[in-house]
């Protein structure tokens, strides 16, 4: 019964928000600074997970995928996976 429940909650956080702005609202003052910078780059913000470690921005351009820690550092090559 627990993991049924634990599923449910990966499966919310799999949704993709749609109104953009309340994502931005989201990130650190840093991410921002550091997504402002991708954006002009043609990414787009897409995702942001939260873990034990902090949240992760997750910005997408075209085929290429870009993430953004908490503290700002931009990793153009993630080792990540993107589900569709």
């Amino acid at each position: 019964m627990q993991a049924m429940a634990e599923r449910e909650i990966l499966l919310e956080r799999r949704q993709q928000e749609l109104v953009p702005e309340s994502l931005w609202n989201k990130l650190s003052l840093a991410q921002k600074f550091a997504a402002s910078s991708l954006t002009q780059f043609g990414y787009d913000l897409t995702y942001i997970r939260n873990s034990h470690v902090g949240s992760l921005a997750i910005l997408l351009c075209n085929d290429s995928v870009a993430t953004i820690s908490s503290e700002g550092e931009i990793d153009s090559s993630p080792n990540i996976v993107i589900r569709n």
